[in-house]
């Protein structure tokens, strides 16, 4: 089955209500929907612009963001449950940071199915930034997710660096791996990009990336936001040669389309020129030899 999946180069708005932000969101399912793309991916940390409505003493704090955010987590969900119901779609809104205990909090991508299903993986490899200054934990669960377009699964940002993350969701039977990213440097975005082409490449899978764009110097926690979204793929007959089926402009606000094919993985891995997804178990079967 032949769909098409669209990656948000999203930028961060300082919003005057929660009305604001609702239209902004909609207008941008709705643009997707128009170009008949059944799945969405938004960046990680695309919500933290929900904290320009609680004025400069939370916006400024990366603590009292955190807090103040959780009474709009419901709200939040009900708009995405609601979008993805009234346009047909699959989305993954990027992340949003949960409260889950009394002093914990988790970075969490939530998946809005059609029907009305809502899952979510939360983020298994914290940065630095996450660790030492804002204090969110790492998620506990490795997830895949049944469509009715194939498996999938959700590699957040930083956690695509890191291969047998990925391969034991592309093992679970996932073809297409969303990565929702945030990233301030352009060496940042360039490592989220490496793994995400590596994945697609060692998998022979789809891997998607979208990343938020812009300046928002309002912002505590998203000022600086450097990256292009795109859709990976196999290096391999098929496939681009170079791997990309579609790539945004840096830094440029937009959506990255492009209609794949999750059955043409399976194709690829018996009839490739290499055969990059078997041979992953070959790895094992050498010892290092000291001369």
């Amino acid at each position: 089955m032949n769909f098409k999946i669209a990656a948000a180069q999203y930028d961060i708005s300082f919003l005057e209500n929660w009305q604001q932000y609702q239209d902004k969101v909609e207008r941008w399912v709705a643009e997707a929907a128009q170009q008949d793309a059944k799945i969405l991916l938004f960046p990680e940390y695309a919500s933290m612009e929900l904290a320009s409505l609680y004025g400069e003493e939370v916006y400024s704090s990366l603590s009292k963001q955190l807090a103040a955010m959780q009474s709009l987590l419901d709200d939040y969900l009900d708009l995405y449950r609601s979008l993805a119901k009234k346009y047909q779609c699959i989305i993954q809104p990027g992340t949003f940071p949960v409260k889950t205990d009394a002093d914990s909090y988790r970075n969490r991508a939530y998946l809005f199915m059609p029907e009305g299903l809502v899952d979510y993986q939360d983020k298994l490899m914290m940065t630095r930034f996450e660790n030492e200054q804002w204090l969110i934990q790492k998620g506990e669960e490795l997830k895949c997710f049944d469509t009715d377009y194939g498996r999938i699964a959700i590699n957040i940002c930083y956690d695509s660096e890191f291969p047998l993350l990925a391969r034991k969701q592309v093992e679970a039977g996932a073809n297409l791996l969303l990565v929702p990213s945030c990233t301030d440097t352009l060496a940042g975005y360039h490592r989220v990009k490496i793994g995400c082409q590596a994945r697609a490449l060692e998998n022979q899978c789809y891997v998607v990336q979208s990343t938020l764009v812009g300046e928002a110097s309002w912002s505590e926690a998203v000022d600086v936001n450097i990256g292009a979204a795109a859709v990976y793929t196999p290096v391999d007959r098929g496939f681009p040669d170079n791997g990309i089926l579609a790539a945004g402009k840096l830094n440029e606000v937009q959506w990255v389309v492009a209609e794949v094919s999750l059955s043409a993985c399976g194709t690829v891995r018996e009839q490739g020129q290499v055969f990059n997804y078997r041979d992953w178990p070959l790895q094992n079967t050498f010892n290092v030899c000291s001369r």
